[in-house]
């Protein structure tokens, strides 16, 4: 992909924590690119660092989290050599992110219209009026029914939907060029679900912003997303773009979450679940970090630790199945594509 197709590139992006002493390392060189217009669809089980890559993105890692390595290149600059008056600048401005609890977001003791106003004075330096007619007009925006008294009320007095809709509202103030979203659509009910995605996308489509959608549901990934990054313990085990993925996955991980998944074309079936569970952050393997759940693992997936290696068409897959040295079985097959969903 060329570079000026990319609005973000992320490059061996590595973020730890320090505790008691001891390193854990949260995202260990982590490298993904988000293309202009587009949206890339950051999928994993929980612990994976999805959302410490994002956060680090926008530098908003705190003690004792650290960014010990990598770039962030956002439109050809490198956000690490930034200072923090210039991410200031960048963060809530040119980059947004909805973050993952509404409630937990936003401020109790404010309004919402204070909320919304205070990125568009800060950014955009607007005064209280012209911040107040803004906001509502953003509220209307994203959905939000009878605007002009929902900007004087509080979080509390809103349901959770109408919540994640006044942080998109907060996060699209600016009219970013890229918007990150954690989880957008976690804890709302199924129908609630549908709506902020849909805005999301209608949005993106609206004023041409690219879109980081982080996310466990790979039904999200692939109603919403363009390209996919699986991530598994720090790393990227696979990128693809998201019909390629669907189609046909090659990593072991990626075709387990895919098997994990219940399907509607059938009437009855037994999930196929990946078997372990994710290793501590602080006790990974030695070798590949799926490779104590892998069911094609040998003694050289224990031992060694895989690259992330290009195989053609854009896609990224981090498994020695795919080199010249795997030493199994060389006809194994990893995908099963009577089992696995086949599209988008």
């Amino acid at each position: 992909m060329k570079q000026e197709e990319n609005i973000l590139e992320v490059k061996d992006l590595r973020t730890s924590f320090f505790i008691e002493g001891e390193e854990v390392k949260a995202v260990d060189g982590v490298t993904f690119d988000v293309p202009k217009g587009q949206t890339l669809g950051i999928v994993g089980e929980s612990g994976s660092g999805k959302s410490i890559s994002a956060l680090s993105i926008l530098q908003l890692i705190g003690h004792p989290g650290k960014i010990v390595g990598g770039e962030i290149n956002f439109k050809g600059e490198n956000l690490l050599d930034f200072s923090e008056k210039q991410i200031r600048q960048i963060r809530g401005n040119k980059i947004s992110m909805i973050f993952q609890e509404p409630m937990t977001s936003l401020n109790p003791t404010y309004t919402v219209g204070q909320q919304i106003r205070e990125a568009l004075k800060i950014h955009q330096g607007l005064g209280k009026q012209k911040g107040t007619d803004k906001a509502i007009e953003l509220l209307e925006l994203v959905g939000i029914p009878s605007p002009q008294k929902r900007v004087t009320q509080y979080p509390f007095e809103l349901s959770g939907g109408m919540r994640q809709r006044v942080m998109i509202a907060m996060a699209l103030a600016c009219n970013p060029e890229l918007l990150i979203a954690d989880e957008p659509t976690t804890a709302l009910d199924v129908t609630i679900q549908a709506q902020i995605l849909e805005l999301i996308k209608e949005l993106q489509q609206e004023i041409g912003m690219s879109v980081i959608m982080i996310t466990h549901d790979l039904g999200v990934v692939a109603e919403t997303c363009d390209y996919v990054a699986v991530m598994y313990c720090g790393k990227v085990v696979e990128y693809a773009d998201v019909r390629t993925l669907f189609k046909n996955p090659r990593h072991p991980y990626t075709v387990g979450l895919l098997n994990s998944l219940p399907r509607s074309d059938v009437d009855q079936e037994e999930l196929i679940p990946i078997k372990g569970t994710v290793p501590p952050p602080h006790d990974m393997p030695e070798g590949c970090r799926f490779a104590p759940r892998c069911p094609f693992a040998t003694d050289l997936c224990h031992n060694h630790l895989p690259e992330l290696k290009d195989v053609g068409d854009g896609e990224q897959i981090r498994c020695w199945i795919y080199t010249d040295e795997w030493d199994g079985d060389p006809e194994v097959k990893v995908y099963e594509p009577e089992r696995t969903s086949e599209n988008k």
